[in-house]
C-alpha cells in the first residue's frame, strides 16, 4: 500500500500538532498488497482538519470492493464525538444476489467491522453505522445480466487514547484503526484470510 500524498493538518502547515502526528502515522501503515490506497479530497465542512483515503481492493485487474477512511479532528471536542478525533468510513462491494434474501446479512456485515477493530486492538467509543443492501436486476438490453446485491457499510467511531504513557506519537494508535478498516474492506471483498469465525461470501459474477 502506498499513499500518493497525505498532507498535514492544513496545507499551510498551521494545523494542530496532534493531527499532524496522526497524519504522519498514517503514512507508515501498510495494508495487504491487494489494497490500493491513495489520498482523496477530504470533507471541508465537517471538522476544521481532515484527511481522507480511498481504498480499492483489486485482484487480477478486477475491483472487488471500494471504500473510504476519513480522519477528522476538531480541537473543540464536539459533545457528540466524545473526543477531538473521529473516524468516518465506508466500504462497498457486489455480492451474489441470493445473499440479499439473508435476513442476517446486515448483522454479519456489521460483525466484520467489529472483528477488524478487535483484531487490531483499535480502542473506540461511540461506534455506530448502517449496513445497506440494494438488489440490482437487469431488464431490456441488460436482461441477461445476473442479479447482484450491492452492500455498503458506513460507520464512524471515536478513537480512544492509548492506555500507556503519552509519547511523541499521535494521541491514539492510528495504525490500529486504519488496519481495522482494511480488514473490513478485504472481508467485504471476500478475500482470505478472514477473521476467525467469518466465512467468505461468493462474489457477484460480471
Amino acid at each position: 500500500m502506498t499513499l500518493s500524498r497525505v498532507p498535514g493538518a492544513t496545507r499551510d502547515g498551521t494545523g494542530p500538532d496532534a493531527f499532524e502526528r496522526a497524519v504522519r502515522a498514517l503514512r507508515e501503515v501498510r495494508l495487504r498488497p491487494d489494497v490500493a490506497l491513495s489520498e482523496v479530497p477530504a470533507p471541508a465542512r465537517i471538522a476544521p482538519h481532515a484527511v481522507a483515503l480511498a481504498g480499492d481492493v483489486v485482484v487480477d485487474g478486477e475491483e472487488l470492493a471500494t471504500g473510504r477512511f476519513i480522519l477528522l479532528h476538531d480541537p473543540s471536542a464536539p459533545p457528540e464525538w466524545e473526543g477531538t478525533f473521529r473516524v468516518v468510513t465506508y466500504a462497498r462491494a457486489d455480492l451474489e444476489a441470493e445473499l440479499g434474501a439473508d435476513p442476517m446479512l446486515g448483522q454479519v456485515g456489521w460483525s466484520w467491522l467489529e472483528d477488524g477493530l478487535r483484531e487490531h486492538g483499535a480502542r473506540a467509543a461511540g461506534v455506530g453505522g448502517t449496513v445497506t443492501r440494494v438488489l440490482s436486476e437487469g431488464y431490456g438490453a441488460l436482461a441477461e445480466r445476473p442479479p447482484s446485491v450491492d452492500v455498503e457499510l458506513r460507520a464512524s467511531w471515536t478513537p480512544l487514547p492509548d492506555a500507556g504513557p503519552a509519547g511523541q506519537g499521535p494521541p491514539f494508535d492510528v495504525a490500529a484503526h486504519l488496519l481495522a478498516w482494511g480488514v473490513l474492506l478485504c472481508t467485504v471483498a471476500g478475500l482470505p484470510p478472514l477473521p476467525e469465525g467469518v466465512t467468505a461470501l461468493p462474489r457477484a459474477q460480471r
